[in-house]
């Protein structure tokens, strides 16, 4: 502070806080920081509502038990609701003092989420901005052109990642949805009899039918071609490239388009003659691999968006519940082969030969889906697959309810973010 006392005082809502000019230098709510590096009057005044300059007091026309809470975090370091207040208006408390979202406790921030999910809130974020980004200087002017290119290039990025960002990106994400659609039919008709014959009329050609000469081939290229220049487009508007090749679905796109130039390759190198029949099972593997176009309909749907973000935050549990498996399937199938086939070698039942084959009807027992293809047929076999039924009902259902609950609340992260997407869309339009 460049002047005024050494003790500062924060008034906010009639209650007042006294701190040493040191500590507003570095102090964690960044509008109360700000307040050091202001060199005049009129500065600070555009920091808070008034100044004193005699008792170096500043006046925030503010929420004070909300700051009272707010100043329990920079103590504690632990930030909660206001028992009583709503949480837009806290949140609206915790922007201006320079806070966000994260910095509250988990169970806040999901009561936040839900709320502004409900009302579709939209909170300006120009109190985010750093202490230089609120002086107008003339370096703002000179790079005028660069942060609209920088603008383009982002807006670029949103219509490709983001189906709801805009219009222009949901009309892309619907052609897009359509071709997955296309490219799935085709794949799923050309493995049918009628089909092959229909196309093929040579022994060779009913190996392969991927030949631009046909119809099925024409298609399937356009479809390529499609999902090829989205992949290298979004690839070049990207803000991190290694990122983005890093990134799951970045990796599903590049193994379902792969296989089509490596299956062409292969028919060009080999042509159509005999050297085909050996590379037959290769180019099937690789037709079958195209398979992977469909979860590129993850990009344009919340569900498997919220599928792939449980399973990647309960892989802890997922663990866990294999680890129960494999533990019942070791002991009941032990177990299951004694009882069934070990006692009596000459009249055993044959289907329990051995622990592996017993494993089988441990798994089918114990997830309820018996197939019937074997059963214990003696009463202590009976009464081990009772247990083993209800053994698997237990162990199943334990850690079924964290990934619930993880399911739950990536639903609502998923669909808050889509709702701020929408509500973007909503002004853009009627910009």
């Amino acid at each position: 502070m460049k002047f005024g006392k050494s003790v500062c005082i924060i008034n906010v809502g009639g209650t007042k806080y006294a701190f040493p000019k040191d500590v507003i230098k570095n102090f964690p709510l960044r509008r109360v920081s700000r307040l050091h590096s202001c060199a005049s009057e009129r500065e600070v005044l555009e920091v808070c509502d008034d100044y004193d300059r005699e008792s170096n007091e500043f006046f925030f026309d503010r929420h004070s038990e909300a700051f009272g809470f707010i100043m329990l975090y920079v103590k504690y370091g632990k930030l909660r609701f206001v028992p009583h207040m709503c949480e837009l208006s806290f949140y609206n408390e915790m922007i201006y003092w320079g806070l966000e979202s994260s910095h509250l406790e988990f169970c806040c921030q999901r009561r936040l989420d839900d709320r502004m999910s409900d009302t579709y809130t939209h909170f300006p974020e120009e109190d985010h901005k750093t202490d230089d980004e609120f002086r107008v200087t003339d370096e703002a002017s000179t790079s005028a052109d660069t942060k609209q290119d920088s603008k383009w290039l982002e807006r670029m990025r949103m219509t490709f990642e983001e189906p709801t960002s805009s219009l222009a990106a949901q009309i892309l994400a619907s052609v897009s949805v359509i071709f997955v659609i296309v490219s799935m039919v085709m794949l799923c008709a050309s493995t049918l009899p009628d089909w092959k014959t229909a196309e093929s009329n040579t022994e060779e050609e009913q190996r392969y039918t991927d030949s631009l000469e046909h119809p099925s081939g024409i298609i399937e290229a356009v479809c390529i071609g499609w999902f090829t220049a989205e992949c290298i487009v979004r690839f070049i508007v990207s803000r991190d490239k290694c990122e983005f090749v890093r990134h799951p679905l970045n990796i599903i796109d590049l193994l379902a388009i792969t296989p089509y130039y490596i299956s062409v390759t292969m028919m060009v190198l080999t042509g159509e003659n005999s050297q085909l029949q050996r590379a037959g099972v290769t180019l099937r593997v690789l037709r079958m691999m195209r398979i992977f176009w469909v979860i590129k309909l993850a990009r344009h749907f919340l569900g498997l968006q919220t599928l792939g973000l449980t399973l990647r935050r309960c892989y802890r549990e997922m663990v866990m519940l294999l680890v129960f498996i494999c533990v019942a399937m070791a002991i009941f199938g032990a177990l299951a082969q004694l009882l069934e086939h070990g006692l009596d070698l000459q009249s055993g039942n044959d289907g329990y030969a051995s622990i592996p084959a017993a494993c089988w009807w441990v798994i089918i027992s114990m997830t309820t889906v018996g197939y019937g293809d074997m059963y214990p047929i003696t009463v202590p076999g009976r009464v081990l697959g009772g247990l083993c039924v209800v053994s698997g009902i237990v162990l199943l259902a334990l850690p079924i309810t964290f990934i619930y609950h993880s399911f739950v609340q990536c639903y609502h992260e998923l669909k808050f973010r889509s709702a701020r997407c929408t509500r973007s869309l909503s002004v853009e339009f009627l910009n």
